[in-house]
């Protein structure tokens, strides 16, 4: 059985709580000056990113160095394609709608209401979901077969994220789908595939952290927490209530799975979907 470090992953958490706090600091002060808040957005791999990189200085000299690189490595390239995605994405729009619905509920200033709903909560939600990556910094001995598991179920994941944001951009690039359903590809077999993808990423990264029993079960929440977020909070959940009204939306519901990827079906009520 793999020892953890508990002191030392204690130190880290405060670690972590100040590099995801000052990503999105300087990304509020960014968005003030530009007038924007969808760049919080952008925001939210590189402070995985910035998590990753801190744990790793802060945990030099401990724990098993090639878990070590492994996280670091499969938290950045998750992280940044992620960033560099939702900008490029993001490039040459206005607002968020969702922001504007939020802020224009603001009860005295939006800045200081957008800092509170917004920023630190995405600070605090950075810190949480990352615990698995804290933690396996702290983990000694070899890895398992477990990691190799985790990195397999990563790379799914991932796989899942960039050819289903791929598919969806090229699709959104020809003038005549406009107002269409995106129904092919990875979306033919998911309603989804993005979120999906997530849910495969930070699953896979509590897998390797579970090397150490202790580690994994005080890290659990995090993938649950996340998990939730996908399905039942601003993930699938809020952007199948914007879609709902969409011509073709509510047949292409029943022909395909809500999340995970299954065949496409031929018919199926729509009170069943899920």
């Amino acid at each position: 059985m793999n020892g953890f470090a508990w002191g030392d992953f204690a130190l880290n958490l405060a670690a972590a709580a100040g590099a995801a706090l000052a990503v999105l600091l300087v990304t509020f002060a960014v968005a003030l000056r530009k007038g924007l808040h969808r760049i919080v957005d952008v925001a939210w791999g590189l402070a995985f990113a910035a998590v990753a990189l801190t744990s790793l200085a802060v945990a030099a000299g401990q724990g098993d160095g090639a878990r070590q690189v492994l996280v670091t490595v499969l938290t950045c390239v998750w992280g940044l394609r992620l960033a560099g995605h939702i900008a490029r994405r993001g490039r040459g729009h206005g607002e968020d709608p969702r922001y504007e619905q939020m802020l224009a509920k603001a009860p005295g200033s939006r800045a200081a209401y957008a800092f509170r709903k917004v920023y630190l909560l995405q600070a605090a939600l950075v810190w949480l979901v990352s615990l698995p990556v804290q933690a396996a910094y702290y983990i000694s001995g070899p890895m398992s077969v477990l990691a190799a598991v985790g990195t397999a179920l990563w790379l799914v994941g991932l796989v899942f994220e960039g050819v289903g944001d791929w598919q969806l951009a090229r699709f959104k690039a020809d003038p005549s789908h406009r107002g269409l359903v995106m129904d092919r590809g990875l979306w033919s077999w998911t309603r989804h595939p993005n979120y999906f993808g997530d849910f495969c990423v930070w699953w896979g990264l509590f897998l390797i952290t579970c090397d150490a029993p202790a580690a994994a079960a005080a890290t659990v929440v995090a993938p649950l927490v996340m998990s939730l977020l996908l399905t039942r909070g601003s993930g699938k959940a809020l952007l199948e209530r914007h879609m709902a009204e969409r011509p073709g939306y509510a047949a292409y519901r029943r022909r395909t799975s809500g999340f995970f990827p299954l065949p496409p079906r031929t018919d199926r009520p729509d009170r069943n979907a899920s």
